[in-house]
């Protein structure tokens, strides 16, 4: 999107929703769809006098992010004070952590899909509390304090993107980091996974930082490339027509697809950070980070390699079958059954994530079970089954979620190899067609897949390709 004078240098601040049945600071649950101001309490609704108390599940699912991400834990961190005033952050500041994070340094890296992968450095990631929720209506502004105190981990890039597509590239990877090591489900709809961008441009070549934009609160990948893209495009407008780009905060306009501003953009002094008084400084031992490492799954690069060198996979299909944890362990259960793992990526790519695609539910919900997939695609090795039938058997099994034995018995689809059966068949359809016959013979050769077709026709479509070919060829050349 930049032009050739200028590149962009954008970075970008995550935050995700840790996977924990109770908030930050309190015992309110954090499940999401509850009635406005259900789980809301007088910790999390910031009443005077009381007290924060940290969830220990929270700290562990940062340290677990933080591992994934290659971070530096840090043995002694604390909590501060972000002073602010906004309708749905309830005491007048928000609980979150500043000079002194949980998780330093580290990275992210993209794959190189037959390149060398990049990395992404990152800053830091903290802890800190969410706000509640603004509901805007006609003639009210109404809050809901059910997302207040629930627990975010903030995911701090250093300015290493180059362009929108390698935000998107970057965002789908730390995502899929944090899903497989159960810290965040992710859910962008949910609001679980939003991303804040800081986005400059300099003169291609120069190594000093622009005036960077922060867009605010985009919980959409899709929204994430047309907010940058239209940044890019705006500021270099800006800079070519002899202005200055001022430091501010933007917010996206989906529907004109554009970004406004929203305020002048914030510095560190002016949220007045200083020590939480109320909670002790944070220390993690030695021993609870290896515990914690310990317990850590294979994660998607580890995967990509593995699924390349052991499996043979391509690129595009090692990074559709490792996006999602769970796409990964259903095909990884079809593999034990099967020849050939590559079948099994296919009707993965294709069969089963259409399913779940077109349901919007998880593949446990949408399909059925890996071990069922698996049997009939055994089937289909063994050619008792044809491809076409397996699918039809497929589609069938979603709906009624029997088995893949049960499925083709009851709707008679075993394929037929008996030689002699399918002789009958392909005899009936050559002496039905002489002229035909005659013309295949006189070298009209396209005509053989014509005869497949009859006979194929006459058996129902249950007959095996395989051998009809076979018998085809020998009956015609006779």
């Amino acid at each position: 999107m930049a032009s050739e004078a200028y590149e962009a240098v954008i970075g970008l601040e995550v935050h995700a929703h840790l996977q924990t049945a109770a908030k930050l600071f309190c015992g309110c649950a954090t499940k999401f769809g509850a009635s406005p101001n259900d789980n809301v309490c007088p910790v999390c609704i910031g009443m005077p006098g009381v007290l924060p108390v940290l969830n220990r599940r929270a700290v562990e699912l940062a340290i677990r992010m933080g591992l994934a991400a290659h971070c530096e834990i840090a043995p002694f961190s604390i909590f501060a004070r972000k002073s602010y005033f906004y309708p749905d952050l309830p005491k007048g500041y928000q609980i979150s952590q500043y000079e002194l994070p949980l998780c330093r340094g580290g990275y992210v890296e993209l794959p190189g899909n037959g390149g060398a992968p990049r990395r992404i450095r990152l800053v830091r990631i903290h802890l800190e509390e969410d706000a509640g929720k603004n509901i805007h209506e006609r003639d009210a502004s109404l809050i809901d304090f059910n997302r207040s105190g629930v627990p975010l981990a903030e995911i701090v890039s250093e300015p290493d993107l180059r362009s929108a597509e390698e935000a998107v590239e970057y965002l789908n990877e730390l995502r899929s980091l944090l899903v497989y090591v159960g810290a965040s489900d992710g859910k962008l709809e949910e609001g679980a996974f939003r991303c804040d961008c800081n986005v400059s441009i300099r003169p291609r070549g120069s190594s000093e930082l622009g005036v960077k934009t922060e867009i605010k609160n985009l919980n959409s990948f899709r929204f994430v490339e047309k907010a940058i893209n239209y940044e890019i495009k705006r500021q270099i407008e800006i800079l070519e027509a002899g202005g200055r780009i001022p430091q501010e905060t933007h917010l996206f306009d989906p529907e004109r697809e554009v970004t406004r501003p929203m305020r002048s953009k914030e510095f560190a002094n002016d949220y007045r950070y200083f020590p939480e008084p109320d909670l002790p400084p944070l220390c993690v031992s030695p021993a609870m980070i290896e515990e914690l490492r310990a317990t850590m799954p294979e994660l998607p690069a580890e995967r990509r390699a593995r699924y390349a060198s052991e499996l043979g996979l391509g690129d595009y299909e090692v990074g559709i079958l490792t996006r999602e944890r769970e796409v990964a362990d259903y095909f990884e259960a079809m593999i034990p059954a099967l020849k050939n793992p590559k079948s099994a990526a296919n009707w993965v790519m294709t069969e089963v994530l259409r399913i779940v695609n077109e349901s919007g539910k998880s593949i446990d919900e949408a399909a059925p079970p890996a071990t069922e997939s698996a049997a009939l695609l055994r089937m289909v090795e063994e050619t008792k089954l044809s491809l076409n039938a397996a699918k039809t058997a497929f589609a069938a099994m979603v709906k009624s979620r029997k088995s893949a034995a049960a499925t083709i018995e009851e709707l008679g689809l075993i394929q037929i190899s008996d030689e002699s059966a399918i002789a009958s068949a392909c005899e009936a359809v050559l002496a039905a067609e002489p002229d035909k016959v005659a013309e295949y013979r006189g070298g009209r050769d396209k005509l053989f897949g014509f005869f497949v077709g009859q006979v194929m026709k006459a058996m129902g479509g249950k007959a095996n390709p395989r051998v009809i070919n076979e018998v085809l060829r020998k009956k015609l050349a006779g």
